[in-house]
């Protein structure tokens, strides 16, 4: 197995009849999935999605790839491929498409159905192709196959991609329910037709490769659902996925059945659910349901609520409920049902969400108290029956952190995969395809670019490390006013700080300090004429170093020195 590798080098010119594979998101992380394929001068994206922020992450709303690989090859792009519609492989689109608004969407019909509304917030009409399983697509160079594929969402497709260089299967996200919601099956007979004709890179689904035998089937929640749903004595709150509409399906069905409404929360469930109906990929009975304005018509216990926030995600319905900012107050008895599983990074502001809901009376339904999730992803048993079925010659795992493709590699050689066939990539890493092999080649830059409010990428590390450190170790301002001339403190140090201490006369036997270091670098004088900026240092390296010993702190510290003169007439 070629294992990750560090300070690998810029990739070589791409020749002729060679297919390079670069993934501009999705390895090393759950999320921002995006990868680019190019042969003879073209390219081929295959999904464009966000990450979500972590709390390390303070004031950042979204996480894209790093389009700059691309940024001077647009014109290049003969079509983005979508292989599903959830926020991981779609939420980017708008970003890309503001670039060239008219590179060509393909996907199924819910998927575009998904963009296109998406983009309609961005007032970008984009260009569009209807695909579904079984049809065969030319993009330039590239001959598209579409394959079926369970997942969490309708509609879901693998891309089987035909080049001059070998062919590629990229299953996108998927799994192997047996008793699908939808009756839609993964299509392993396709599978295996595209196995028998040969895979010379196969890019599978990650997320779950560590988890041994097989995801259980998406039906095991609707009894579960059932039965939350006759002990709740008052209101239901579901949290999930906008997107997840199988869940949704579930919770709908369970609602019928025990004689409650549904009232759908959240500008985004709304917008994806009516779509979802629309289209005949969600199955609303009459009446079910209910305008949030009209809830206060019904009694608590006819009610089901169905909302996002089952990440934690601070502006997020749920999240806002539990910390009360929400116009849906949580009440002594309500039942809050959160219908997903933890993100990776996720886990302490889930855990914050539920510890909230608690405190405010309600009893809450998690995937760790009852069985409410099922995965959406393949599970280490069904990703050997792939590798058994397309029997590829080379694999590169996707769409996961690095443990997850560690172990789908693992499960690839023991299939008997050659291990050097067998890639283990990172967001950046460069593979080239010739004759039959996949070998890494190189690395080319890829950072976060962070979406914050309207600003999409001027927030650096720097700016983050900033922010963290003001909501935890706080902030202290000095200002100082001297005077060159008497070589004297004339005003101050007034200090102010925020977050460090209970009173700001903490500081007060630090002050005469600073004035003693001020005055004494200005009587050196003219030997060392300290510039504003030297001075401001000095001011910075005394009270850091005694807040860090005396009150066991390291807040931001701004310092600041204006200089006066005194009039001599």
């Amino acid at each position: 197995m070629a294992h990750l590798e560090f300070d690998l080098p810029r990739p070589p010119k791409l020749k002729r009849d060679t297919l390079r594979v670069v993934a501009l998101g999705g390895l090393g992380e759950v999320g921002r999935n995006m990868t680019v394929y190019e042969i003879n001068g073209k390219l081929l994206v295959v999904d464009c999605g966000v990450l979500f922020p972590e709390e390390s992450q303070p004031g950042v709303d979204l996480i894209l790839p790093d389009l700059n690989y691309i940024m001077d090859r647009l014109d290049d792009i003969v079509a983005v491929v979508l292989t599903h519609g959830h926020e991981d492989h779609i939420g980017a689109v708008p970003y890309l498409l503001k670039r060239r608004a008219d590179i060509p969407l393909v996907g199924s019909q819910l998927t575009l159905a998904l963009v296109e509304a998406k983009l309609a917030e961005h007032r970008i009409k984009p260009y569009t192709l209807t695909v579904e399983e079984g049809m065969v697509e030319a993009f330039g160079p590239y001959e598209c196959e579409f394959v079926a594929v369970n997942h969490s969402i309708p509609d879901a497709l693998a891309v089987f991609i035909r080049t001059q260089a070998g062919k590629v299967l990229h299953t996108g996200d998927f799994k192997m329910d047996q008793l699908p919601l939808d009756g839609r099956l993964t299509d392993l007979r396709h599978f295996a037709r595209l196995g028998e004709e040969g895979i010379d890179l196969f890019l599978p689904d990650s997320t779950n490769a560590e988890v041994p035998g097989f995801t259980p089937t998406e039906k095991n929640i609707g009894g579960v659902l059932s039965q939350v749903f006759r002990d709740a004595p008052q209101r239901i709150i579901v949290a999930s996925f906008s997107s997840h509409v199988h869940r949704v399906q579930q919770v709908l069905d369970a609602a019928a059945e025990r004689g409650r409404k549904v009232v759908l929360v959240g500008r985004s469930m709304v917008r994806n659910m009516t779509i979802a109906e629309k289209l005949g990929y969600l199955n609303v009975p009459q009446g079910l349901l209910v305008d949030l304005k009209k809830v206060d018509d019904y009694r608590p216990e006819e009610i089901v609520m169905m909302c996002t926030g089952s990440q934690g995600e601070p502006m997020a319905a749920l999240s806002r409920m539990a910390n009360g900012d929400h116009k849906i107050q949580i009440e002594q008895g309500d039942t809050v049902v959160l219908a997903s599983s933890l993100i990776p990074g996720n886990e302490t502001s889930v855990y914050r969400v539920i510890n909230g809901l608690m405190k405010l009376g309600a009893n809450v339904v998690h995937k760790g108290n009852a069985k409410v999730h099922v995965s959406g992803h393949a599970a280490a048993g069904e990703l050997i029956y792939c590798y058994n079925i397309l029997k590829p010659k080379n694999v590169m795992p996707v769409h996961g952190e690095i443990r997850h493709l560690i172990a789908n590699a693992d499960l690839a050689i023991e299939t008997g995969i050659d291990p050097e066939g067998v890639l283990i990539c990172e967001d950046g890493t460069v593979v080239d395809l010739a004759d039959g092999k996949a070998r890494i080649v190189g690395q080319v830059p890829n950072e976060y670019v962070y979406v914050d409010g309207r600003s999409v990428g001027e927030v650096t590390e720097e700016d983050l490390k900033d922010r963290r450190t003001l909501g935890e170790e706080g902030f202290v301002s000095i200002v100082t006013v001297i005077d060159r001339a008497t070589k004297r403190v004339v005003t101050g140090p007034d200090v102010h700080a925020r977050g460090v201490a209970e009173d700001d006369s903490v500081f007060d036997d630090i002050t005469p300090k600073i004035t003693a270091v001020l005055e004494d670098a200005l009587r050196r004088a003219p030997h060392e004429v300290h510039t504003v900026h030297q001075l401001q240092q000095i001011v910075r390296r005394t009270i850091g170093s005694w807040v860090a010993r005396r009150l066991r702190r390291k807040p931001m510290i701004i310092p600041v020195v204006v200089e006066t003169h005194t009039d001599k007439d």
